[in-house]
């Protein structure tokens, strides 16, 4: 398994983009507001997050990447 090294913003910006898709899903199937209310924002909220889960992902991979760079050089 691969051990990986996240910051605390990382931290934080993963789990509110979590926050974000799970609030959208909740208010898509929720009754408490009305159908067009209801459907705006979980629709925003759900799409803010996925969104924003793509350039969280790539940054992590790609800071993979130039970690498994560093030690080749080493090596």
């Amino acid at each position: 398994m691969k051990e990986r090294r996240l910051k605390l913003t990382d931290i934080f910006l993963i789990a509110s983009t979590r926050g974000m898709l799970g609030a959208g899903i909740g208010l898509l199937l929720s009754s408490k507001l009305n159908k067009d209310q209801r459907r705006a924002a979980g629709w925003a909220l759900l799409a803010v997050g996925a969104v924003t889960t793509v350039p969280l992902v790539m940054n992590l991979l790609d800071r993979d990447r130039l970690e498994d760079r560093r030690k080749l050089r080493a090596a």
